[in-house]
């Protein structure tokens, strides 16, 4: 058995924190559960730099926030161990690797997705993905679905948006006034259960301790917060107007920015809840991309590291692509550039919330408790998650379905069989979605090649 040290490990420099920052960007694969059991696993267990508490309790704040909470997480920890540039290091260094990587597999999916190979891979993940959905909508569903009201605002929101194409922040600032009235009706039912507790595990003294002071730079004053929220607002505007005044507002790039500009504040419940809010714009409104290429950009975003809600630099990607914005001789240019521009809106929102809240969570160490009507919120997700998988089920398993005639075609057997596999390995046999969509894609790629 290991004896638990006695004294905190030596003061960490900038230039460690970067180099394990980065490592992060390009090993944290497993979504938002398994990036944080990551950081949980190295700052807190391995290198000490941050208490188990200290770790929870910044944890709690992120979830609290629209957005991915363990970039957020990251940044928060940054900040706090190296001010304003380490929360800025640490969040960069997060997605940075995962977008070169996706703008390169989107260019690939683009320019070569009609070679046999490769769609005989993506016909296979494709039912991995609808199966990765549904799998997200039971285990956020099992946590947040307590009692019969917050079932019912999940079935409510299912309905809204399947059947009567309700807007997804309609659901949202809904689901939030239903969550508002309960909780003064019956807070019983609205109290957030299954969150992250304290533990009273110990790994020997951190660096930033249950008791550790903080910092001089944490510490909450009006002007700070006051400059870090001007500072926010003030680059986000400048660079939607210097779009605007390149493209003008109509342009492709000015309206991504204002896009997802919304988009990054309606992430409540991680990056299924909001993909519907993408697929309504991007596919629906814009016509940046179709419904099939929105399943494979997902199916792609699942195959690499950083937080799924990267996917939006591929709907960018082939949005700057699709209406060929520098024209017809530079389209991997305006796909880039597409891809870049969505990124930078849907991640600026995070740096943001942070530095301008981590100094009031620093103020106490008290756990801070979800709202009610983010209870709310949380139940309405599911219900749109579950609509998400139902969506993505109808393209994979009868491809030439339209809205007018949805089970056109014919029915695709062999992909609702691989559908219903990939499931029963994530539920039944506990298989991590990595192994899921590497098999499922073997499999798709042997069956198109045989067939």
């Amino acid at each position: 058995m290991t004896e638990t040290p006695a004294a905190p490990p030596a003061p960490v420099s900038m230039g460690e924190a970067f180099g394990y920052w980065l490592k992060l960007g390009f090993i944290s694969f497993g979504g938002p559960a398994g990036q944080i059991s990551m950081m949980h696993q190295e700052l807190v267990e391995n290198r000490r730099w941050i208490s188990e508490h200290r770790f929870l309790h910044a944890l709690n704040y992120c979830m609290l926030l629209p957005g991915p909470e363990a970039i957020q997480l990251a940044i928060y920890i940054g900040w706090l161990m190296h001010r304003v540039w380490g929360g800025i290091v640490a969040g960069v260094l997060f997605f940075l690797p995962s977008f070169f990587l996706l703008a390169l597999l989107s260019w690939i999916y683009l320019a070569f997705g009609s070679v046999p190979a490769v769609a005989g891979v993506l016909y296979g993940i494709k039912p991995a993905v609808t199966a990765i959905v549904l799998f997200a909508a039971w285990r956020i569903g099992s946590r947040a679905l307590k009692n019969g009201a917050l079932r019912a605002i999940a079935a409510a929101a299912f309905v809204a948006i399947f059947a009567f194409d309700v807007p997804f922040p309609a659901i949202v600032l809904g689901a939030a006034v239903v969550g508002a009235i309960g909780g003064r009706i019956a807070p019983h039912r609205f109290k957030a259960g299954g969150g992250h507790g304290a533990s009273d595990k110990s790994w020997g003294p951190a660096l930033i301790d249950d008791h550790t002071p903080t910092p001089g730079h944490a510490r909450f004053t009006w002007a700070r917060v006051g400059t870090f929220a001007a500072v926010g607002i003030a680059i986000w505007a400048l660079a939607l107007a210097l779009l605007a005044q390149q493209a003008g507002w109509q342009g492709a790039l000015t309206q991504m920015g204002w896009f997802f500009s919304k988009a990054a504040l309606l992430t409540f419940g991680g990056a299924y809840a909001v993909l519907p809010y993408v697929y309504q714009g991007g596919v629906e409104h814009y016509g940046w991309l179709t419904g099939p290429q929105m399943i494979d950009g997902l199916a792609l975003g699942e195959t690499t590291p950083g937080p799924l809600i990267m996917v939006v630099a591929f709907v960018g990607f082939v949005g700057g692509w699709t209406k060929q914005i520098f024209g017809p001789d530079a389209l991997f240019l305006a796909g880039f550039a597409a891809s870049a521009v969505a990124t930078f809106f849907t991640f600026l929102p995070s740096f943001v919330f942070i530095l301008v809240g981590g100094p009031v969570v620093e103020s106490t160490h008290g756990d801070i408790k979800f709202t009610a009507p983010l209870t709310a919120i949380t139940a309405a997700v599911v219900g749109v998650i579950v609509n998400l998988a139902v969506f993505f089920a109808w393209h994979v398993w009868w491809p030439q379905g339209t809205a007018a005639a949805p089970f056109a075609g014919a029915f695709e057997w062999f992909s609702a069989l691989l559908t219903v596999a990939a499931f029963a390995a994530l539920f039944r046999f506990k298989f991590g979605i990595m192994p899921v969509i590497g098999a499922c894609a073997a499999v798709g790629l042997a069956y198109r090649l045989i067939a």
